[in-house]
């Protein structure tokens, strides 16, 4: 790091740990009325367990699970993971490879759906939606497009070199929930904001908006699909419109390429109403 250029690089060695605070608030507009709005937030102890010459083995505990919601269904769903342990693998300077124990992270994150089906064994279709939830977890690449989306974000500027104001824009592909074997195109704008030499660390900002009509057409798709599943009516093609997906994201990050925070905010309008996720992860 000097005064007008950083390369964020994660500088770490066996056993270094920090331990973080995430909230997820998810908000529903229609107009200018919110619909809903849920809160959930848990801890996370990010463990440096293992490194060679061009890699790092980072272990992921998840636990204290809670949520705004006073149903006790919601409740047990948004614990799924808790006590979860998820080993990532980066490259050598921190920037994001896969996860490294998928199989042991379906099989428990399966068992956990198992242990709720005495619960909801009375609930119409929710078999079935629980079904779904246990979809996004089956293989590698869909665990690593939709059950680690915090860690996506805690490493994304790893690895690159940025020059203050600079402002870096080009086209790649982000994962899709919908089908992780067909990920989206994307457009990405991001820059270096602030350098801090005497604190040792940096801010860096991103921008970044879906392929519109991708989009469209696998929200369309999925919707067919779970309509399917629940027995209800399909929604056509002009009630699901244009859809659209922006995400930023925000992050203070420290000359060892540990995370100090990171905010994510994604907006996504689809059928008259705007969806907006924030994502917040703080060390402690």
């Amino acid at each position: 790091m000097d005064d007008s250029t950083v390369q964020v690089i994660g500088y770490w060695s066996i056993g270094d740990k920090e331990s973080y605070n995430v909230s997820l608030q998810k908000f529903k507009l229609r107009e200018t009325d919110t619909v809903s709005n849920e809160l959930m937030t848990y801890e996370v102890d990010v463990t440096v367990i293992d490194s060679t010459t061009n890699s790092y083995s980072i272990e992921w505990f998840y636990h204290n699970y809670k949520t705004n919601s006073t149903n006790e269904l919601v409740k047990k769903i948004t614990s799924l993971a808790e006590d979860l342990k998820v080993i990532i693998e980066t490259d050598e300077y921190g920037a994001i490879k896969g996860v490294k124990n998928w199989e042991e992270v379906r099989d428990y994150l399966k068992k956990s759906i198992g242990q709720m089906e005495n619960d909801i064994k009375d609930i119409p279709n929710m078999d079935k939606l629980l079904k779904k939830i246990e979809g996004t977890f089956t293989s590698k690449a869909a665990i690593e497009s939709a059950s680690i989306q915090d860690a996506q974000q805690f490493y994304t500027f790893h690895g690159g070199r940025y020059l203050l104001n600079e402002v870096l824009e080009f086209s790649m592909q982000v994962p899709n929930i919908y089908s992780p074997s067909t990920p989206f195109d994307s457009k990405t704008t991001l820059y270096l904001d602030e350098l801090n030499p005497e604190e040792n660390n940096c801010i860096i900002r991103s921008s970044q908006e879906v392929d519109s009509d991708q989009l469209t057409n696998t929200t369309f798709e999925y919707l067919k699909k779970m309509a399917k599943t629940l027995k209800t009516k399909a929604p056509n093609k002009e009630e699901v419109g244009k859809l659209t997906n922006m995400t930023t994201i925000d992050s203070r990050i420290h000359g060892t390429g540990w995370l100090i925070y990171s905010i994510l905010s994604k907006t996504i309008s689809t059928m008259g109403a705007t969806n907006i996720e924030e994502r917040i992860i703080e060390i402690k």
